[in-house]
């Protein structure tokens, strides 16, 4: 294998790490001078209280079947 430095294939390593550089920043100025910001509407929650008020009753219930039915058998020991 001959050494590129000796042979004079340096610039073409050269040329190459430098056309990868420029084609990186061309890329990054392209789609940073392409890329619209839209502005985005803030959205407020209302806090209603019957919402939570169905989320509580919902809990409950979810509770209450878990209670009712095992699914999974416990160990009687734990490891």
């Amino acid at each position: 294998m001959q050494n590129p430095f000796e042979t004079g294939h340096i610039k073409n390593y050269i040329l190459l790490y430098v056309s990868v550089v420029v084609i990186m920043v061309l890329f990054f100025i392209a789609t940073s001078l392409f890329h619209d910001v839209e502005s985005v509407e803030i959205k407020l929650f209302s806090t209603d209280v019957k919402s939570s008020e169905s989320v509580d009753k919902r809990e409950k219930i979810s509770k209450d079947d878990s209670n009712q039915t095992q699914r999974f058998k416990l160990l009687d020991k734990a490891y």
